[in-house]
């Protein structure tokens, strides 16, 4: 249970940050006893690997900041953050953490069912942030955009620590995230009809009649 409450809050946190999460695992691998990954993912903790994911997650951390630019980074990262929380989620429940000491075999020795759920975890969670970001910014005249972008990249930190040290606090997370993804959903439905009634109310008499 316990592992896969790790797995699912670091592919949550992949979803809404591609890079976040498999810095956290690396480094704490790498500089802490905080969790040891297995044979398989233990590349995530070298050197080199960390260096690439810093570059990565500065660039994807402006880009995310720039309305418009955003919009199409989150294009880009359709790919990115699904593949990430995949192995996010199967590097984490396959590893040994402060409370999990003997992870699994089935993340272990069937890798890619971990891979594949943490891929639809992260996909879920990216296509609602994807969804959530041009109304927020249209709404907003672009303001939105530096200030959610910063909220999610806490969160993602936020969530892929708790992921490790607290996996049992994943489930407050991802109920909290669910709460939101329904509330983007509701308004994104109601904006769409409020633009309908609109348009309708615009047209001539006869022609909003025959529609």
């Amino acid at each position: 249970m316990l592992e896969l409450l790790t797995g699912t809050g670091l592919a949550t946190a992949a979803g809404l940050n591609a890079y976040i999460p498999l810095m956290v695992i690396g480094l704490l691998d790498r500089y802490t006893n905080l969790i040891n990954l297995p044979s398989a993912w233990s590349w995530l903790g070298n050197g080199w690997v960390l260096m690439i994911l810093a570059v990565l997650l500065a660039i994807e951390f402006v880009a995310d900041k720039v309305p418009v630019v955003d919009s199409v980074n989150d294009v880009v990262q359709t790919v990115v953050r699904p593949t990430a929380g995949g192995m996010a989620f199967a590097a984490g429940s396959g590893s040994e953490t402060v409370t999990v000491t003997d992870p699994s075999a089935l993340w272990t020795q069937k890798l890619w069912i971990p891979i594949a759920i943490g891929l639809l975890i992260a996909l879920t969670v990216h296509g609602t942030k994807a969804a959530a970001r041009p109304v927020m910014n249209a709404a907003s005249f672009g303001v939105a955009a530096p200030v959610v972008s910063t909220v999610e990249d806490g969160a993602s930190i936020g969530l892929a620590v708790v992921a490790i040290i607290m996996p049992f606090l994943v489930i407050v997370f991802v109920f909290v995230l669910f709460w939101w993804m329904l509330t983007v959903s509701r308004r994104r439905r109601r904006r769409r009809e409020q633009r309908v009634l609109s348009e309708n109310a615009q047209r001539p008499t006869g022609v909003a009649k025959r529609l």
